[in-house]
C-alpha cells in the first residue's frame, strides 16, 4: 500500500473522528500498529484481529470490486446500481466496515447476480488519491450511489449494518416509473410533489428506455409515472410525449419539446424541473447539504406561510441567479430550526427572517420587508463573498459607507457562530479529512 499521506487531498489532515483532549480509544491504525502497540491493550488488537480476519474469509465468497483509474468508468458505467465505498485502511471506521460492507454484498448477490444490475465496489483512497480527488471525498467512510455510471448527490448515510446496507441497494432496483393504468388517476396526484408524466405507444422503445434511465437517476427528485398503449392514446396526438406538473393545482403543465431519445436533452430538462432552486433543509439532509461546501442563505418561515417562500424563491430567481454555485439557496421550519434563530437573536414570531450561515458566522438580512427592493437581496451575498459582512461585524461600518465629514468609530462585534456546522459529518462516525475553511 502506498504511503498514507498520498490519499489526503488538497492538503487534508487525517483525523480518526476524535477530538483532541477527548477519551482516546487505543490507538488501532494497521499502518502504525508495529510503533504504537505498547499503547494498545490485548482486547483492542483482538478487536481488529477479528475484523481482519471476517474481512478476509467472507471476501472469497463475495465480489466485491476494487476499482482503479483503468477499470473504474467501464464497471460503473455498466451497472444499473453501483454502491462504492471510499476508505483508507488506516482507518478504523473504514476497518469497522469492511465485513458488513462484504457481507451485504454477499446477500444482495444472491438476489441480484448479474454485475449489469448490481455491483459492490471499492476504492483504497490512499493507492487512487487521484479518484478520491476526482469524487471531492472528504471523509472516510464515503458511501457512494452510481446509477448507470453517473454518481447520485446523495450518497449512503444510513446504518451500517449488513440488513441496512442490502435493504438500501435492493431498494434502488425498484421501478422508478408508476405505470398509469387509467388516465382519471392523474386526477388524484399529489399536487405537493413534481410529477413528470410520460405517454407512450409501448414500454419496449428507445423513447421508454431514455425516460426509464432518466427517471432512475432522479427518482429521488421527482414522482415519475407512465401510460402506454390505449391508455396513453389520448395523450399521443402528437405521439410520445413528456409533461411535467408542477407544483400547486393551478399551475399549468409543461410540456418537453426536445428529442426522446437524447438522454443529455432529456436529463438537463427533468433536472432543471425536479431539483428546485430554493430547497427545504432538515435534520435529515442537513448532513448533506453542509457537505456541499457552500454558505447557505436561509429564508426561515413558518410553515404554512406559502406566501413568503414564494416571494423569496421569485426573489431567488430574479436577483441571484448568477450566483448560483456559490451559495445554496435554502428554506426552513421556523418551529424546527428554533436554535438557529435564537443564534441570532430571533424566534419564530420574527419570522420570516433571512439570514447567511458561512459556516464560521451566521449574518441576519436587516429586514425582510426590503427583499423585493431591486438588488438588495444580491448585495447581501456579495457582502458575504466580498468580506463585508464579516468586516462590519468585527471592525464596524465600512468606511467607504461613512457619510463624508462623518467621524467613523470603530464598533468591535462578534457575529454569532455558525449554527448548521453542527450539522456536518460527526467525527464519531467518520474520519474526516480537514481542509481550512476561508470565511468567504
Amino acid at each position: 500500500m502506498g504511503s498514507s499521506s498520498s490519499g489526503v487531498a488538497w492538503g487534508a489532515v487525517k483525523r480518526c473522528g476524535v477530538e483532541r483532549g477527548q477519551h482516546q480509544t487505543p490507538n488501532t491504525d494497521i499502518n502504525t500498529m508495529t510503533l504504537s502497540a505498547p499503547l494498545l491493550h490485548s482486547d483492542s488488537i483482538g478487536h481488529i484481529l477479528l475484523l481482519l480476519a471476517v474481512w478476509f474469509g467472507t471476501s472469497a465468497h463475495s465480489e466485491i470490486i476494487s476499482l482503479d483509474s483503468e477499470n473504474i468508468d467501464q464497471i460503473l458505467g455498466n451497472a444499473d446500481v453501483a454502491l462504492v465505498n471510499f476508505y483508507a485502511d488506516w482507518c478504523r471506521f473504514s476497518q469497522m466496515l469492511h465485513p458488513i460492507f462484504e457481507e451485504a454484498s454477499s446477500v444482495v448477490k444472491e438476489e441480484f447476480p448479474d454485475q449489469k444490475h448490481v455491483v459492490f465496489a471499492r476504492v483504497d483512497c490512499d493507492q487512487h488519491a487521484d479518484i478520491a480527488q476526482r469524487y471531492r471525498i472528504s471523509k472516510y467512510p464515503t458511501l457512494k450511489l452510481f446509477r448507470n455510471g453517473m454518481m447520485m448527490k446523495r450518497e449512503y448515510r444510513g446504518q451500517r449494518s449488513v440488513s441496512a446496507l442490502a435493504d438500501f441497494v435492493k431498494q434502488q432496483k425498484n421501478d422508478p416509473v408508476q405505470e398509469i393504468l387509467d388516465l382519471n388517476e392523474m386526477e388524484t396526484l399529489d399536487r405537493s410533489k413534481r410529477n413528470i408524466i410520460g405517454f407512450f405507444e409501448q414500454k419496449d422503445s428507445d423513447n421508454y428506455r431514455v425516460y426509464e434511465k432518466v427517471s432512475n437517476i432522479l427518482r429521488d427528485d421527482c414522482v415519475f409515472l407512465a401510460a402506454f398503449g390505449s391508455v396513453a392514446k389520448p395523450e399521443r396526438y402528437s405521439g410520445d410525449n413528456i409533461i411535467y406538473k408542477p407544483l400547486g393545482m393551478n399551475t399549468p403543465d409543461m410540456v418537453y419539446l426536445g428529442s426522446l431519445t437524447n438522454f443529455d436533452l432529456a436529463f438537463a430538462w427533468t433536472q432543471d424541473k425536479c431539483v428546485p432552486l430554493v430547497r427545504e433543509i432538515t435534520f435529515e439532509n442537513g448532513e448533506e447539504l453542509t457537505e456541499e461546501g457552500l454558505p447557505f442563505l436561509i429564508l426561515f418561515h413558518m410553515k404554512e406561510d406559502n406566501e413568503s417562500l414564494e416571494k423569496f424563491q421569485h426573489e431567488t430567481a430574479r436577483q441571484l441567479i448568477s450566483e448560483k454555485g456559490t451559495i445554496n439557496f435554502l428554506h426552513a421550519d421556523c418551529d424546527k430550526f428554533r436554535h438557529p434563530l435564537l443564534h441570532i437573536h430571533k424566534t419564530p414570531e420574527d419570522c420570516p427572517v433571512i439570514a447567511i450561515d458561512s459556516f464560521r458566522h451566521m449574518y441576519v438580512f436587516p429586514d425582510y420587508k426590503d427583499i423585493d427592493t431591486p438588488g438588495t437581496l444580491k448585495q447581501f451575498v456579495l457582502d458575504l463573498h466580498s468580506g463585508k459582512l464579516h468586516r462590519e461585524f468585527h471592525h464596524g461600518p465600512d468606511p467607504t459607507d461613512v457619510v463624508p465629514g462623518q467621524p467613523s468609530e470603530e464598533v468591535a462585534s462578534s457575529p454569532p457562530e455558525s449554527s448548521f456546522q453542527k450539522l456536518a459529518p460527526s467525527e464519531h462516525r467518520y474520519t474526516i479529512l480537514k481542509r481550512e475553511r476561508d470565511e468567504l
